[in-house]
């Protein structure tokens, strides 16, 4: 070629970024600190601990799962991490720590690791270890003090005597501020409102999530709430969307990379699937919060989604009967 200029030909992509996996996760990691430091506030040093422990299970395992196999060590990319803080914030500041080592252990191992690592798992492993600590100790997992008692709670043990019912549960206890700020009890990450819209104006911002998902996922449920439910009292729909999980499914697990569709179709059907499945539970299952086993029974029909979302691919080739193929 003239001024011996050489054509590179390589593999695509050809566009390329400068964002990596472990830059996003540490956005995730910044957007869910404001939840963190509200559940320290109210629970005190305990839910400190927690998120700690949940976390360093989560790098340990993740090693160590690693070394046993032979694999390269893949916490640099802090997804271990997201995992573990993501798996705290879904337990009561009650739940005794060795429950939550295994739960983390399971995270990662069960819901992650043997599948192959980031990129590969078929469901949000956070929440994958949540429905196990559910099945296997459901009596912990439903320990809820008010922010209010935590301060006479001198041991875990006197946990009985001080539980309340939960804002879905027994949405007329609590005001919609006392939502918004935290004053309510349940899990360490799902209690302040306000701190995960922080976090998710974060995400949003520096275009680690796209709003689609969650805009479908809470409309989808806020409709069928307000047909079905208390359809004239639009405290009982703001109640019904700020308690719970709720915001933090649909903005910081439903949006995962890898076990959401990546189609705009796609993530469409995903929102709409997981708002259906988690207002039908909320309306007449036999618990009154639904966000968890909505998004993993969503996470195992993306394939599904994804097949019957993607762009038509042209000029594929066609099978003719006489055995050659047409274009």
């Amino acid at each position: 070629m003239e001024n011996n200029k050489q054509l590179l030909v390589t593999a695509s992509p050809h566009i390329r970024s400068k964002r990596t996996v472990a830059n996003d996760m540490l956005d995730v990691i910044i957007a869910l600190i404001p939840a963190g430091a509200v559940s320290v506030y109210y629970f005190g040093y305990r839910a400190l601990v927690l998120i700690l422990a949940s976390v360093i299970t989560c790098v340990l395992a993740e090693t160590i799962f690693n070394k046993c196999t032979k694999r390269p060590n893949s916490v640099k990319d802090l997804s271990a991490v997201v995992t573990g803080i993501l798996l705290a914030y879904n337990v009561p500041f009650t739940l005794p720590v060795w429950q939550l080592v295994i739960g983390s252990v399971f995270a990662i191992v069960i819901c992650k690791m043997l599948y192959g690592g980031i990129g590969q798992n078929i469901v949000n492993p956070a929440l994958g270890a949540r429905a196990f600590l559910m099945a296997s100790w459901s009596s912990t997992m439903t320990n809820f003090v008010p922010t209010e008692r935590v301060a006479t709670l001198k041991t875990v043990s006197d946990v009985s005597m001080l539980t309340a019912a939960t804002p879905l549960s027994d949405p007329k206890s609590y005001t919609i501020m006392d939502l918004f700020i935290g004053h309510i009890p349940g899990c360490l990450g799902e209690i302040s409102a306000l701190a995960l819209l922080i976090g998710a104006l974060y995400l949003l911002v520096r275009k680690v999530i796209h709003i689609r998902i969650p805009l479908v996922y809470i409309l989808t449920t806020t409709v069928i709430l307000a047909i079905f439910g208390d359809k004239v009292n639009l405290e009982y729909i703001l109640k019904n969307i700020l308690s719970g999980g709720l915001i933090l499914g649909a903005f910081y697990m439903a949006t995962d990379y890898t076990t959401a569709p990546i189609t705009p179709k796609g993530q469409i059907v995903f929102g709409f699937g997981c708002g259906l499945i988690t207002a039908v539970i909320r309306l007449w299952g036999g618990y009154p919060e639904g966000v968890s086993y909505s998004i993993l029974l969503m996470n195992l029909l993306v394939p599904v989604i994804e097949k019957h979302t993607r762009d038509r691919i042209f000029g594929k080739a066609k099978a003719k009967k006489g055995g050659k193929n047409e274009q």
